[in-house]
């Protein structure tokens, strides 16, 4: 399932801009300071986050089946591509590459803690990546991202949230903002209120007020966010609401894999297809089904991947 950290959610690290964003962005708020600072780029989007939340997703699902982990990661292009609802085209691939140079590019200046540390500190999103193409097709075959120390640290810190995986379906940038603030500041809490002014504070949203606003209405007409209801109320609040309280509370996983039934699963796999990619979409597949009891994971995965590829 996918994951993202706490700090993103609650903080406007990545723009809503759909065109190159290089404003630098001084934030605060509780005694939280952040200043950002975009590369000749622009700053990172908030589709650009869309790689951290699959780095992330990887690395708890490691730490989860006991597998050890490092800032490094290395991944099918393909198999990112495809979870995060991105097109598997020449041209999916070369914004893939734009997306990179953003992270990497934008620079965070930071107070908040990650763990249990807190530090002024900069970093950018990412430390490096690496792209290894097939020299005759030139396609990608792997990318390779070192994450902050930053942003690892707050992984392996558990400070992370599931997302629905329909966050990936919304192609208004407000939408995604709107539904990160909702799922942060919701958790298990029946509603949540926040003024328009400090929504609009939250969100990163460049623009007017009035603007906003009506972009709110807009969206709440549509009530186009996964999981969440957006209700508007006397005093410019607005209020959010899960459609369902038992939707948004973390439930069990299914039982972790065993190495011998992911090699069984390679031998059913279709070859380089990437064993651990192919599990979180089962444990996608499973949730969505309602979670219903499974007296063997093994059996239940291999089942579904036997089904997937015939």
């Amino acid at each position: 399932m996918p994951k993202h950290d706490l700090t993103s959610m609650e903080h406007p690290l990545f723009s809503l801009s759909t065109r190159p964003d290089r404003r630098i962005l001084h934030y605060e708020h509780n005694g939280s300071e952040i200043t950002i600072t975009p590369s000749v780029k622009g700053r990172a989007t908030i589709f650009d986050a869309d790689i951290l939340i699959f780095c992330i997703s990887q690395l708890v699902a490691a730490m989860n089946a006991g597998r050890a982990t490092s800032r490094r990661l290395t991944l099918t292009a393909h198999d990112l591509l495809k979870a995060t609802g991105r097109e598997t085209s020449g041209d999916g691939y070369r914004r893939l590459r734009d997306a990179f140079e953003r992270l990497a590019g934008t620079r965070i200046t930071t107070n908040i803690a990650t763990g249990d540390l807190e530090t002024t500190s900069g970093f950018g999103l990412i430390e490096s990546w690496e792209i290894v193409r097939r020299t005759r097709a030139g396609r990608m075959v792997s990318v390779s991202v070192t994450l902050s120390e930053w942003l690892y640290r707050a992984v392996l810190a558990k400070s992370v949230l599931t997302l629905s995986r329909d966050y990936f379906g919304l192609r208004r940038p407000l939408e995604r903002r709107l539904y990160e603030l909702a799922r942060k500041h919701c958790g298990r809490q029946p509603e949540w209120r926040i003024s328009v002014e400090t929504l609009l504070k939250k969100s990163g949203s460049a623009s007017p007020r009035r603007v906003f606003r009506a972009m709110l209405r807009d969206i709440m007409k549509k009530g186009g966010l996964p999981d969440y209801a957006m209700i508007e109320e006397a005093g410019d609040i607005i209020r959010f609401a899960p459609h369902s309280e038992a939707a948004l509370v973390d439930m069990p996983e299914a039982a972790p894999l065993t190495d011998e039934a992911r090699n069984r699963g390679r031998a059913i796999a279709e070859p380089g297809e990437d064993i651990y990619a192919l599990e979180a979409e089962w444990r996608a597949y499973w949730a969505r089904s309602g979670r219903p009891h499974l007296r063997s994971a093994e059996a239940a995965f291999l089942g579904w991947l036997k089904k997937r590829n015939a």
